[in-house]
Parts: C-alpha cells; structure tokens; sequence
C-alpha cells in the first residue's frame, strides 16, 4: 500500500506543507499550514468513483485498466 507523508515546514516567510518535495501554498501560521495538511490527509482517504483509465509505463507503453476508486493510501502528517 502506498503511504503520503504530509510535512509542514517553514517556506517563504510562513508555513506550508510539502509532499514528495512538492509545497503548498504558503499559510502565514504554522497551525494553519498544519490544519491545511491535516484536510488534504483526511481528503486522500475519500474513495472515488470506479473508473477506466489510461496510463504510460516507463517504456512508452499505453494501458488501459478499470481502476474501483477504492485503493486509497494511507496518509500521515508530520510537523
């Protein structure tokens, strides 16, 4: 199963949130960089809609596969 980290640290001035090296937008708190983090944690757990989709492998190979939108991550917060 996969696992997102969700870090809060200080960035441009404030606080924000980064995930895989990616940031957030800059909140002017760090509670608030936290409560944002926290929400998308929460969001990433919401199942979706069961689904066909289409994706390119490392080689250049296309794929179509269903996708039951129920294959969720786990996620945490740090920070």
């Amino acid at each position: 199963m996969t696992k997102i980290v969700y870090e809060v640290v200080e960035h441009d001035g404030g606080w924000a949130y980064k995930v895989d090296g990616v940031f957030s937008e800059t909140f002017l708190s760090h509670a608030l960089a936290r409560s944002a983090a926290d929400r998308a944690a929460k969001e990433q757990l919401v199942p979706g809609d069961a689904t066909d989709i289409s994706y390119e492998d490392k080689n250049g190979g296309w794929h179509d596969e269903p996708s039951s939108g129920g294959d969720r991550p786990e996620t945490d917060v740090k920070g």
